[in-house]
């Protein structure tokens, strides 16, 4: 999500709708928003402030009228430029809107005020500071520049100081471009940052894919590569050694037995799991996809009969944890009692969602129970706790 040059501010509407609309993301969206009107209100309100001095409250009317158009018409616009996905039905609307109110603001607020021209020149500032954010900045300086001339013009029209309207609308205006730009920037990198750790995550997810085929390559590979030896030496000897063959055959009959136990074994979880390495690995997982993951465990490893039903649970709550993006933090905890190994995994997202989305742990709880030992899950203070209590045969 690189921005270059003419780029910077280009379609921020399109960089924001790339981004989940994560609780996170729409909280910092906000402060985006809020960030970025506070320039632009800053210098509607100094126009207020001098419309206020208008001898005639007629204008003091119409002139507040004018801003009010305005300050509604730029903060549909801000709102718009902001938020992900088609909140209005078409984005150019926003933008005409914001110009159309901007022109008839020059008739009601120019007039207004103590000095002449002097409160549209604070109104001029407002929409040169915000135009970096509506529009790119390769199309973003002619509206600027016109807008400074404008301002001179309406000056100059109602016999004001042109020179400081011009100072006023440039200096004040730049200088809330400025501000806006760098929250812009901030709001580029935050988006960048959230992106980069989900390829972090997506990187440790294949790690654990591709350690997982080397296992099953391992597992099987070597029996089914003699496997396929032996039946092409089988089929050559069919017709000229028949001794040779039913010997040949009977090796692969008894690879293919030996091949489909190891995989029996290994689907149901009855092959020595080095569990140590499995909780290092869910962390790593979790610390990839944003979360503080805190890991607890006996300095020993744990024997087979204890280690295989806990890598399951592990598996299955590392995953439940990455299915909701609102949880923050993880705990997975694991100690020993005798023959009693208990593992405990904990996390901050537990919502109203999460109670509908328990399937796969109440399933994994019956293989638990086949396995001789218990598992609960509860949700107290928004903390999702799975725990699992395994006990090996004496």
């Amino acid at each position: 999500m690189t921005l270059t040059g003419h780029q910077a501010a280009a379609t921020v509407t399109d960089e924001l709708a790339r981004l989940p609309s994560t609780p996170a993301m729409r909280q910092a969206r906000w402060c985006t928003l809020a960030s970025a009107a506070s320039g632009a209100a800053a210098c509607l309100v100094v126009a207020c402030l001098e419309i206020t001095r208008a001898p005639d409250p007629r204008w003091m009317v119409l002139g507040g009228t004018g801003i009010l158009l305005l300050a509604a018409a730029l903060a549909v616009a801000l709102y718009r430029a902001v938020t992900p996905g088609p909140t209005l039905a078409a984005p150019g609307r926003p933008l005409a809107g914001a110009a159309v109110a901007a022109l008839l603001s020059v008739p009601l607020v120019g007039p207004a005020g103590g000095t002449p021209g002097l409160a549209w020149s604070f109104v001029g500032a407002g929409l040169v500071g915000v135009a970096p954010l509506l529009l790119p900045v390769r199309y973003a300086v002619p509206p600027m520049a016109a807008t400074a001339l404008l301002a001179a013009a309406t000056a100059w029209a109602l016999e004001g100081s042109v020179r400081r309207a011009v100072t006023v609308t440039v200096v004040l205006g730049l200088s809330v471009a400025l501000w806006n730009v760098l929250h812009l920037w901030f709001w580029t990198f935050l988006g960048q940052a959230r992106e980069g750790r989900d390829a972090l995550a997506r990187l440790a997810a294949t790690e654990e894919r591709l350690r997982f085929a080397r296992d099953v390559y391992d597992l099987l590979g070597n029996h089914l590569a003699a496997i396929i030896l032996k039946a092409e030496l089988a089929s050559r000897l069919a017709l000229v050694d028949g001794e040779r063959t039913r010997q040949e055959t009977a090796e692969m009959r008894a690879l293919a037995a030996t091949a489909l136990a190891r995989m029996r074994e290994a689907v149901h979880g009855y092959r020595h799991v080095e569990l140590r390495e499995h909780v290092l690995g869910v962390a790593r997982v979790l610390g990839a996809a944003g979360l503080r993951c805190t890991v607890s465990q006996p300095d020993e490893e744990l024997p087979p009969a204890l280690t295989a039903p806990l890598a399951s649970v592990l598996r299955e709550a590392g995953t439940h944890v990455l299915r909701h993006e609102e949880a923050r933090w993880c705990t997975i905890e694991v100690t020993r009692e005798g023959s009693t190994a208990r593992l405990t995994v904990a996390n901050d997202g537990a919502t109203d969602a999460t109670a509908n989305d328990d399937g796969s742990l109440a399933g994994l709880a019956e293989r638990v129970r086949e396995a001789g030992g218990t598992l609960r899950t509860w949700r107290a203070g928004g903390i999702c706790t799975v725990q699992a209590v395994v006990r090996a045969e004496p």
